[in-house]
């Protein structure tokens, strides 16, 4: 992370425990036995260190609440400085969009290492398998196994550690950028046109394919939307419009509102005939999700589906 920051673009990484070494250099992470900002301190081992996301940045709000390691503390003070560095120069952020991409890589990233260096088990419960191709695992295996007898030249395996664990932070970083964030902007646009597409503001029209239920989610609690929306309506590809119904929550299967019972199961003319609406392709048999030819179709779908008593 921090050689994506001008002043430690060319530092010298040096490997050790030697206080007299340690006291000469600019900058220490996870080593040391001190955690102190204005002395650019940052190990999380010695006795009595508690910090988190939230305990740090408290602006932040208090959900951060696994122990940082030293990887969490050089986010916690560096993060926004380095995803400045990484945006594209023709990309504007505001101080408010800044910190939700610092929140989210923090979210998606930062906080399973976090979580993993401390020894903090993702559930209480004994998980039903396990998972061995996480990042912590996929660094291990740069290692040389037990009985290997080739010799071991320990800095190049950290060099190789660097760079794998800096590709995904890059990863995530751009993605949240890039990606995550141009998508949350086209979410909260529809949201706020959506009294024009239909008079109970339950229904959402997206010109285009992209990740939305995340954001449709964490926007209706921040703007307080009511009544929650029901259906989202996107361009699938040339004379393909989907009408999507929404989940109670974005992992669950469970709907807030399935298309209309009778239609389910029934494709192209067949299902034109039984919901009366030009131009139908589909309504899968559970009611998630149907196709139209045009947006005007699907749209009438929707409101059909919206108002019907079932």
């Amino acid at each position: 992370m921090l050689k994506n920051l001008p002043q430690y673009k060319d530092a010298e990484i040096i490997r050790t425990r030697d206080l007299n070494k340690l006291n000469d250099c600019d900058i220490v992470v996870d080593v040391g036995s001190v955690f102190d900002h204005e002395k650019k301190r940052y190990d999380h081992h010695q006795a009595g260190f508690n910090e988190t996301l939230s305990t740090l940045r408290p602006e932040l709000g208090g959900s951060y609440k696994i122990k940082l390691s030293s990887a969490g503390l050089v986010y916690a003070y560096y993060g926004e400085d380095i995803i400045q560095q990484l945006k594209e120069e023709s990309t504007s952020l505001t101080n408010e969009d800044l910190k939700l991409i610092y929140k989210k890589v923090y979210e998606s990233f930062i906080q399973e290492i976090d979580a993993i260096d401390n020894g903090i088990p993702m559930t209480e419960e004994q998980p039903k398998y396990d998972i061995h191709t996480h990042l912590s695992n996929r660094v291990k295996r740069l290692n040389p196994e037990w009985n290997s007898t080739q010799e071991t030249n320990v800095d190049e395996f950290f060099n190789k550690a660097m760079a794998l664990v800096s590709e995904d932070f890059l990863y995530f970083t751009r993605y949240y950028i890039n990606t995550w964030f141009p998508a949350r902007n086209l979410v909260r646009k529809a949201i706020d046109n959506r009294f024009q597409i239909h008079k109970s503001g339950e229904i959402v029209v997206f010109n285009e394919r992209f990740p939305w239920k995340y954001h449709l989610f964490d926007l209706e609690q921040e703007l307080g939307i009511e009544p929650q929306i029901k259906y989202v309506l996107f361009n699938d590809k040339p004379k393909s419009w989907r009408v999507q119904a929404v989940p109670i929550d974005p992992m669950s299967f469970v709907l807030r509102k399935a298309l209309h019972s009778a239609w389910r199961g029934i494709r192209d003319d067949n299902l034109s005939s039984v919901s009366g609406i030009e131009g139908c392709i589909f309504c899968h048999s559970n009611g998630f999700i149907g196709g139209n030819t045009t947006l005007e179709g699907a749209l009438k779908m929707a409101i059909a589906s919206l108002e019907a008593n079932e």
